[in-house]
């Protein structure tokens, strides 16, 4: 396997890895609003809000290091395919 193979590989993990976490914060964002507008009262979920809006912030921080790292890859691909 080339390093053009396995760079284009990865690149391929890379943006699935970027979707799963869109996914979640897709997720979070909507469970976040849906316990505000429909058990803003119910005070068994304030700890759970709480460990969503932190899984929030942590998948945003970690969605934009795979970013990088994609982009990374994206441009090693693009100067070995241009060679």
């Amino acid at each position: 396997m080339t390093k053009l193979e396995i760079l284009r590989e990865n690149l391929a993990g890379r943006n699935d890895e970027v979707m799963n976490y869109q996914i979640n914060i897709d997720n979070f964002i909507r469970a976040i609003a849906k316990i505000d507008a429909d058990y803003a009262e119910d005070p068994s979920l304030v700890e759970f809000r709480k460990n969503l809006v932190n899984l929030l912030a942590s998948n945003k921080a970690e969605q934009l290091k795979a970013v990088i790292i994609r982009d990374v890859i994206a441009e090693q691909v693009a100067e070995l395919e241009g060679s």
